[in-house]
């Protein structure tokens, strides 16, 4: 099942957001996400790719399935938010998965306080939310002494309190779920932090990247050192040597073992540039394993 996208007014996101690349990937077969319609993720979607049918999944494996089964043509897959950190379940999935990372995007979560037609805020006894939205409207729920009641998702909050239909229930969530249930909006943007933001990586069957010289390209890479002193110094040095910049490195434990570890980087280049394909190099002679997940456009927010 597909949902046919509303006005792209659904939901805002920072400018320059939708980068070349992303519109040029081919047809336009519908998106895959992890979430119910309305979901911040939804809005990543309808944002990213306006006019494009977004297929929910209830899981990250069903959204990566879509996509391997022909369903969908792409997945938005959030892999971290400025405030909760990484997302585990895609960096652990994602490996795995066959996919390619063929783009990111970088989505505004702009939290509103969402009602039933003709309630006020002064009606509002409980909110629903999902916890981690929960966690990052403390400020509303002080200043109205709300009873909190913690739900499966935001747009899951929407649904049911759609479907309950009483003025004193209200949910946190996207504008566009507002505009999907039914919900009048009582108040926008009252997350505590302005700069909430989630991250998305755009994944697909076949790689495609953009040729190598280019400028404004980024490369994500997947090693495992070997368990031995100074292994992940010996490792990153040919980036620093060869003026590769690092814009990302986390660390991993391996298949439940403490003395393996593995890394994701994400650095500036193409691995065919000469200074990248040099650190590279030199990365495998430190490495045990390296694994190239998709090489792709920078998104133009990142300045």
């Amino acid at each position: 099942m597909t949902n046919a996208p509303p006005a792209a007014s659904a939901g805002s996101s920072f400018p320059g957001s939708s980068f070349p690349g992303l519109s040029s990937l081919g047809s336009s077969g519908p998106i895959a996400f992890q979430g119910r319609s309305g979901a911040y993720s939804d809005l990543a979607c309808r944002t990213a790719y306006p006019g494009r049918p977004t297929l929910p999944c209830a899981t990250f494996e069903a959204a990566i399935e879509a996509v391997h089964e022909g369903v969908a043509e792409l997945a938005m897959l959030a892999c971290e938010n400025s405030l909760a950190g990484r997302v585990p379940d895609i960096h652990a999935l994602l490996p795995d998965s066959g996919l390619h990372i063929v783009g990111e995007h970088f989505q505004r979560v702009e939290h509103c306080l969402l009602g039933v037609p003709g309630a006020v805020i002064g009606d509002v006894k409980r909110l629903h939310t999902h916890p981690v939205a929960m966690g990052q409207v403390r400020r509303l729920i002080q200043e109205l002494g709300l009873e909190t009641v913690v739900e499966f998702d935001t747009a899951g909050a929407a649904e049911l309190v759609a479907g309950w239909g009483r003025p004193e229930d209200a949910a946190v969530a996207s504008s566009l779920a507002a505009e999907l249930h039914g919900l009048v909006i009582l108040r926008r943007n009252v997350e505590d932090a302005a700069h909430n933001t989630t991250r998305f990586y755009v994944a697909a069957r076949i790689p495609i990247s953009p040729p190598p010289g280019l400028p404004d390209t980024m490369t994500t890479l997947l090693f495992r050192v070997r368990n031995v002193p100074a292994a992940l110094f010996k490792a990153l040095g040919g980036f620093a040597t060869n003026g590769v910049n690092m814009t990302r490195i986390e660390s991993y434990m391996l298949d439940g073992f403490f003395s393996s570890t593995q890394f994701l980087l994400e650095i500036d280049g193409h691995p065919e540039d000469a200074p990248v394909a040099r650190a590279i190099e030199e990365l495998g002679f430190f490495s045990e394993e390296t694994k190239r997940l998709g090489v792709y456009p920078r998104s133009p927010i990142r300045g």
